[in-house]
């Protein structure tokens, strides 16, 4: 890999291969990218596999928090299985306590559950109110990199602690950015962050074809799509760090 690896999420078949087409290192496939990103069909894994590039699986088997009962580990153990019979690379994982602490046993069992599979830990760590404690805890895991936004809502709002999150990382894992990481902004925080990947939609804005769609609430107004002109231009220019 030239300068700086560039993950595409996406969340349908166009999608992934607009991402492959468009020169991504590593692709996070998801459904339902509109809600931060549910575990994708067996029907996408099985597309996506055996992967022309690395591909990681979200592993969220709802919206809303990411705190998991019992019964959620039944289904994300259940889509790990899944993954794996699909010959992808890895897969997403997070897991909350009900005041936004990491959920250390249920990451154990995950991660265990895992074993074989790459690790990445997703944006739940943004949660967290102490973010060393976080790290230690995805490094005895054996988590390769964090997905991360510093805490913020985007990357670019919070440069300065994924600064912080580097340097304790102290290079055991990498620290990802993700969220907001777009052509227009991607320059600001690598200038100021030793980061060696970064994460991206590459998406462009897409407006609905036809408004019974839009009426029957069976689609939102404008959804975005995986953009293969995107994803080329944001490879090339990391690609010259």
């Amino acid at each position: 890999m030239n300068g700086i690896g560039l993950e595409v999420c996406v969340d349908d078949a166009d999608g992934l291969a607009a991402a492959i087409e468009g020169g991504a290192d590593r692709i996070e496939l998801c459904a339902a990218l509109s809600v931060g990103g549910l575990t994708p069909t067996a029907g996408l894994m099985a597309l996506a596999g055996p992967p022309r590039v690395p591909v990681y699986a979200m592993i969220r088997p709802r919206p809303g928090d990411f705190v998991f009962s019992a019964a959620d580990l039944d289904m994300m153990r259940r889509d790990i299985d899944t993954v794996r019979d699909a010959g992808l690379a890895g897969v997403v994982l997070g897991a909350s306590l009900a005041d936004g602490q990491l959920d250390a046993p249920m990451l154990r069992k995950l991660t265990g559950h895992a074993a074989g599979l790459g690790l990445t830990l997703h944006r739940a760590f943004d949660l967290v109110s102490d973010f060393k404690d976080a790290i230690e805890l995805a490094v005895e895991l054996g988590f390769e990199r964090i997905l991360t936004s510093g805490g913020a809502k985007s990357a670019p709002q919070a440069i300065e602690k994924l600064a912080e999150l580097v340097e304790l990382a102290s290079g055991r894992l990498s620290i990802m950015p993700g969220s907001g990481v777009t052509l227009d902004t991607v320059g600001a925080l690598l200038a100021r962050l030793p980061v060696s990947e970064v994460h991206s939609s590459c998406s462009v804005r897409q407006p609905a074809h036809d408004p019974r769609l839009v009426e029957m609430g069976f689609v939102t107004e404008d959804r975005r799509r995986t953009d293969v002109a995107t994803v080329q231009a944001m490879k090339a220019w990391l690609s010259a760090r």
